[in-house]
C-alpha cells in the first residue's frame, strides 16, 4: 500500500491514484477550488433558479434529504433561492432518534415532504444478499435514494432534483467529467456504490420485480421525456462539512451528544444505525476507514496537519462498529458468527497478511506500531 503524501488516503480506494509527487487526485482537485470563480457559479445558479421557477407549475424541485447536515444545507439554500422544494427521503430500516428528530427540524423549516419506506421483509433479504454478494450491505440503500427522488420527480412533473456535494469531486475521480454539476446515468453507474448493479440484476430466485419496485428508478427515455435533471448544489456554492455544518446548525441541527458513531465527526452518519457497517467494511476491502476519509477532508480544508491526523488515527484504534452489528444481525435474521465469516470471505489478500500467531495485519500500514487484534 502507498499513501497520499497531502493527506491519509491509501491508493486501494477506489477511484483514488497517486500522481508521481506522491499527492492523490482528491487533494489535487480540492486545490483547484481557489482557482474556481465562485461569484459566476452562483450567479448560474440564480439564472437556473429564474429559470425553473419560470417553467414549473407546482413544486420547483426536488431535495433528496436524510435530515443530516447536508441535506438541511441543501433545503436551506433552495429556500433562499425562492424555490419551492418537494423534499424527499428514503427511510432507513434503522432510523435513529437523533436522525428522527432532525429529519422533523429539516421538514419545519419550511418545505412539503416524502418519507419512502421500503418493506422492511424485502429490505432485511436484500441487505443480506447484498453482504454475501459484494460484501456491501448499503446496496439497497444506494439503489433506494437515488431512484426514488427521480421517480417521484417524474411522476410530479418536477425538472429538478437537487443533490449536495459531488463526492467524485470531493473524494476523488479518474474521469474529470465526473466532477461537474449533473448526476447523469455514467456518474450514478460510477459513484452510485451498488457495484454497477441496478434492482433488475437483482430479481431471480431470491427477488421478484414486484417486491423491488421501490429500487427501480425511472428509464432514460422517461428521463430525456420528462426534461428532469439532477445537478450538485456544490458545483455552485464551496462545500465543506463544516460551512454547512454551521449553517445547519444555526437552523436547529443537532449534532450526536455522545461524539463520532463512525469516523471523526459527531454530526456525520448519525441518522441510521446500518451506515457505520457499510463504512467499517472498507477496512477488509480497502485498508482504511470512515476515519481516513474524514481526516483527510480536515487536511485539505486546512484544520489538520497530515502529522495531526495520523495521531487521531492512532488514538482512536479499532473503530469496529460491534453494537450496530449486533442491530444488523437481529434486523436481516443471522447469528454473527455468520456475519464474522461472511465478512471474511471479503478481506483483501493482496494487502492483508497473517502473522505467526494467527491474527491479520497490513505491512504497509500507514502506522508502524498499530497494535492488530
Amino acid at each position: 500500500m502507498f499513501y497520499c503524501l497531502s493527506c491519509v488516503l491509501p491508493d486501494t480506494r477506489p477511484n483514488l491514484t497517486l500522481g508521481s509527487d506522491g499527492v492523490c487526485n482528491a487533494c489535487r482537485v480540492h486545490r483547484s477550488k481557489t482557482e474556481i470563480d465562485w461569484k459566476s457559479r452562483a450567479d448560474a445558479f440564480d439564472r437556473l433558479v429564474a429559470e425553473v421557477k419560470a417553467r414549473s407549475r407546482g413544486y420547483d424541485c426536488v431535495i433528496p434529504v436524510s435530515g443530516g447536515k447536508d441535506s438541511t444545507w441543501q433545503v436551506i439554500q433552495c429556500l433562499r433561492a425562492g424555490l419551492t422544494p418537494l423534499a424527499v427521503t428514503w427511510k432507513t430500516p434503522s432510523r435513529t432518534s437523533i436522525g428522527q428528530r432532525n429529519l422533523d427540524n429539516l421538514v419545519s423549516l419550511g418545505v412539503d415532504h416524502i418519507d419512502y419506506q421500503i418493506n422492511p421483509k424485502v429490505e432485511s433479504r436484500f441487505m443480506l444478499r447484498a453482504l454475501e454478494r459484494f460484501g456491501s450491505t448499503a446496496i439497497p440503500m444506494h439503489l433506494a435514494l437515488f431512484n426514488i427522488p427521480l421517480r417521484i420527480a417524474v411522476k410530479f412533473g418536477i425538472q429538478l432534483v437537487v443533490w449536495g456535494e459531488n463526492s467524485a469531486f470531493e473524494y476523488g475521480s479518474l474521469n474529470q467529467a465526473h466532477t461537474g454539476v449533473k448526476l447523469d446515468q455514467e456518474w450514478y453507474r460510477t459513484y452510485g456504490v451498488t457495484h454497477g448493479t441496478t434492482a433488475s440484476d437483482w430479481i431471480g430466485e431470491d427477488f421478484t420485480e414486484k417486491e423491488l419496485a421501490g429500487y427501480v428508478g425511472p428509464h432514460a427515455n422517461e428521463l430525456e421525456q420528462s426534461g428532469t435533471h439532477a445537478i450538485f448544489l456544490g458545483w455552485y456554492f464551496p462545500w465543506d462539512p463544516q460551512s454547512s455544518l454551521a449553517v445547519a446548525r444555526a437552523q436547529g441541527f443537532q449534532s450526536q451528544p455522545t461524539g463520532a458513531r463512525t469516523g471523526y465527526y459527531d454530526f456525520a452518519d448519525i441518522d441510521d444505525d446500518f451506515i457505520s457497517i457499510h463504512h467499517w467494511l472498507k477496512w477488509y476491502k480497502f485498508g482504511f476507514t470512515r476515519l481516513f476519509d474524514n481526516l483527510s477532508l480536515e487536511i485539505r480544508n486546512r484544520r489538520l496537519t497530515r502529522e495531526q491526523a495520523i495521531a487521531i488515527i492512532r488514538a482512536r484504534g479499532d473503530q469496529t462498529p460491534y453494537e450496530d452489528i449486533e442491530k444488523f444481525c437481529r434486523f436481516v435474521g443471522i447469528e454473527q458468527a455468520q456475519f464474522w465469516k461472511t465478512c471474511e470471505a471479503f478481506r483483501n489478500h493482496a494487502i492483508w497478511k497473517r502473522q505467526e500467531s494467527g491474527s491479520w495485519y497490513m505491512p504497509d500500514f500507514l502506522i508502524e506500531d498499530w497494535h492488530w487484534t
